[in-house]
């Protein structure tokens, strides 16, 4: 049986943040076994698989992004859309 869903999560600031009740919520009952395909058809977002048994790790993927694409870096040409956006594309 296929089926698709389309729904939309509320926006949220730049960062490393849990989704999975958000998602899970709108979502049909799903059947015990098969597969499940989650596309994000924003261009500027993504999703990361993680066991979250520390909440240590998402503070430190957050440090670690933001040391690798900070916000107002002088040398990003795609500046129109805000000083978040060039780093969320990256």
């Amino acid at each position: 049986m296929i089926e698709q869903t389309e729904f939309a999560l509320a926006p949220r600031r730049r960062g490393i943040h849990l989704v999975t009740g958000d998602i899970l919520r709108q979502l049909p009952v799903l059947p015990r076994k098969g597969l499940l395909n989650l596309l994000v058809k924003h261009t500027s977002a993504a999703l990361a698989l993680n066991e979250n048994a520390d909440p240590d790790v998402r503070h430190d993927l957050t440090e670690i992004f933001n040391r690798l694409v900070p916000e107002n870096a002088p040398y990003y040409l795609h500046t129109l859309e805000g000083d978040d956006d060039m780093p969320a594309h990256a």
